[in-house]
């Protein structure tokens, strides 16, 4: 379907764009800043939007619109779904946290997540450069500014400016790969350029080289943004730097946007280059994978042991994404790339709702004046509230690949993904994966250790609100629902692909 005038397409974005404005202007002419009324409002808009988008992605329908600038198709409303969902949970989680840290002196923080969030959406609907763009900067310019919303820590103001500084560079090896991709096929839009690269012109007069030059630029700067190696310096120290709740909001909801675009740039766009752009994966991946998992032994800040495990996460997510590129007549085979792909959906979804869960358990311990933050914070736990101590347990196994958790079907279903492609290359990946996973699992089960068997070191009870508790009770089940029952899930993520490769 072909929306002319782009409304229909753009529905969600314009709806969270009137909704921030508003809760801005609510932040703004309150005298007192009214914060049950802005976080009443905000939790609202993003119920709202998810079930805006739920229903939009059920229906299956693919809308065009703004002349083929914008897409809306079952893919990029499932994750806009999930997104808005990871950013509701995101906000319970983080209320009382903000609020003994005067995070919440008027709407600013509300107002940041959401336009960051609108900034997501942009980027999942983009569907030609200067789009995906456009929606990649909102994203990060609203995330300098929530890590930098505490001007008084130092921390936070040295993670932001590391972050800025670093983003800047990402931004701009991005931008300067799709200038040049631009150069070679003379097109923005991504049905454009790949049109332009299978029909040939990209290669005649001396295009080829600058096309594949375009694409190293682009893969680096797609790299930054998940946070793979070499391009991960900014995760460790912005993880622990920022404020704990606008940790998560870096580390959730902005993961699915991140598979988005690489998912339209390399996926649908620069699809015919796939032979090239898998190779800069597969690199990319291993060392993720091996530095991840290996820096993250000698963590003791659980902040920045999380973050190196994400660095690790990501490369398992790359080998999902390269997984489809099989050598051929045409270069690719449509069932392994449905496959490989989903799965890749798959693993990302379930990642960020681990995710969630780990980061609420961290929030829900600290207090005004005390960052839980260190491995150390931990011990005992247990013994102060079992609940916790078994949502947290669940999320590492999960990060870990223990069965029954959904972590481990996630990664069962990225190696089988790559078995199925039954090359050499592929199962030695699969095989390192699996040795990777051994070692990270040392980690995550150390975590265990000090939570069930170490003595505590903190003795104060635990307080939390009934939303904050109801919601991280529902959260670590489905951790544990969706590894025994991930029929559903799987579903939803290879209906969408496959509407995507239609």
């Amino acid at each position: 379907m072909t929306d002319n005038f782009g409304l229909v397409a753009a529905y969600p974005e314009i709806a969270l764009l009137v909704a921030s404005s508003v809760i801005a202007l609510v932040g703004v002419a309150s005298k007192t800043p009214a914060r049950g009324l802005i976080h009443f409002l905000t939790l609202i808009t993003l119920a709202g939007l998810a079930l805006m988008l739920g229903m939009r992605a059920y229906a299956g329908e693919t809308i065009v619109g703004f002349g083929g600038l914008v897409v809306s198709d079952p893919m990029g409303n499932w994750l806009k779904c999930f997104a808005s969902i990871a950013m509701f949970v995101t906000i319970v989680y983080g209320r009382d946290y903000a609020g003994q840290r005067d995070m919440m002196r008027g709407s600013e923080l509300y107002t940041l997540a959401l336009y960051a969030l609108l900034g997501m959406f942009v980027m999942i609907s983009g569907h030609n450069f200067l789009v995906i763009y456009l929606g990649l900067e909102l994203l990060t310019l609203s995330s300098y500014a929530l890590v930098a919303l505490r001007r008084d820590d130092l921390n936070a103001t040295e993670a932001a400016m590391k972050y800025f500084v670093l983003g800047a560079l990402a931004s701009g090896f991005l931008l300067y790969g799709l200038s040049l991709v631009y150069g070679a096929t003379g097109s923005l839009a991504l049905t454009g350029v790949m049109q332009a690269i299978s029909g040939g012109e990209a290669t005649l007069m001396g295009s080829k080289q600058v096309l594949v030059l375009g694409l190293v630029f682009v893969v680096a700067g797609l790299a930054f943004k998940l946070g793979a190696v070499p391009f991960h310096m900014w995760v460790p120290d912005v993880y622990h730097g920022a404020p704990t709740v606008v940790t998560l909001m870096i580390g959730g909801a902005p993961k699915l946007a991140a598979f988005a675009i690489v998912i339209r740039l390399l996926g649908e766009g620069l699809a015919p280059l796939a032979i090239d752009w898998q190779q800069m994966l597969a690199v990319l991946s291993v060392l993720s994978l091996l530095v991840g998992n290996l820096a993250a032994i000698a963590q003791t800040n659980l902040k920045r042991m999380l973050a190196f495990s994400t660095i690790s996460q990501m490369g398992f997510l790359l080998l999902g994404l390269l997984a489809g590129v099989v050598a051929g007549a045409d270069g690719l085979d449509a069932t392994n790339v449905a496959n490989a792909y989903s799965s890749s959906m798959f693993y990302v979804v379930t990642y960020v709702l681990t995710t969630l869960a780990t980061f609420g358990v961290i929030l829900l311990l600290s207090r005004d004046g005390f960052e839980s933050d260190e491995i150390t914070d931990l011990a005992g736990l247990n013994q102060r509230s079992p609940l916790y101590a078994a949502v947290m347990a669940v999320c590492m196994f999960s990060l870990a690949g223990v069965p029954p958790m959904v972590g481990f079907y996630a990664k069962l279903s990225v190696l089988q993904a790559l078995l199925a492609s039954s090359q050499p290359v592929y199962i030695g990946l699969a095989v390192f994966a699996v040795v990777m996973s051994l070692v990270g699992a040392f980690y995550y089960l150390r975590l265990v250790k000090v939570m069930y068997f170490d003595k505590p070191t903190q003795t104060g009870p635990i307080e939390a609100s009934f939303d904050v508790r109801s919601v991280l009770s529902v959260n670590g089940a489905l951790v544990v629902v969706l590894g025994i029952l991930p029929g559903g899930l799987m579903a939803v993520c290879a209906q969408a692909i496959a509407s995507l490769l239609g």
